[in-house]
């Protein structure tokens, strides 16, 4: 049996090279070729537009964000957009472009676990961050709905708890 035949099987196989049993699961992604991505075109003609970052290419479309010329090399696509890879880099560093996102802060967890610490200012600190920011987006894997009005909860009743705590100690 060769390892490909040793693929995508229901039972255990054996290893065709040292016999320990095995298990092979391959995505049929696997097989298929690799989609390149299209060249850009040589510039034919002196009067074409040529692309911002390689001159030699012919341009097919500015960049929605700056207006620069792009050739098919540059352009990025992005929900029906396209972007210079300069402005699709900028945008999502500085959250101008909403789709790019590779980090988001879990404010509702923060919010939650300042409440549960045992000091005045965590308290304050979890109805501060409720507060300011109850409408930003949450997690997109495990969204936590009850945290925020939990953590607000909490953080009331920790204020007030050390507020009647003070208030005993002063006026005893």
């Amino acid at each position: 049996m060769t390892a490909l035949q040793s693929f995508n099987q229901a039972e255990l196989t054996p290893c065709p090279y040292c016999g320990a049993p095995l298990q092979v699961e391959i995505f049929p992604a696997f097989f298929r070729p690799v989609a390149t991505g299209r060249d850009g075109e040589a510039l034919m003609v002196e009067g074409e537009s040529s692309c911002f970052y390689h001159p030699q290419k012919k341009a097919v479309l500015p960049c929605d964000a700056c207006g620069r010329f792009l050739c098919a090399l540059c352009d990025c696509e992005l929900h029906g957009q396209h972007f210079c890879p300069a402005c699709l880099e900028i945008g999502g560093r500085k959250k101008r472009i909403e789709s790019v996102e590779n980090v988001r802060v879990l404010y509702a967890r923060q919010a939650f676990m300042l409440s549960l610490l045992p000091f005045l200012i965590t308290g304050l600190a979890a109805i501060f961050v409720f507060l300011r920011y109850r409408k930003e987006p949450g997690s997109l894997v495990q969204p936590m709905r009850w945290a925020f009005p939990t953590a607000l909860v909490l953080g009331i009743l920790q204020v007030l708890a050390y507020t009647s705590l003070i208030l005993l100690i002063v006026f005893r």
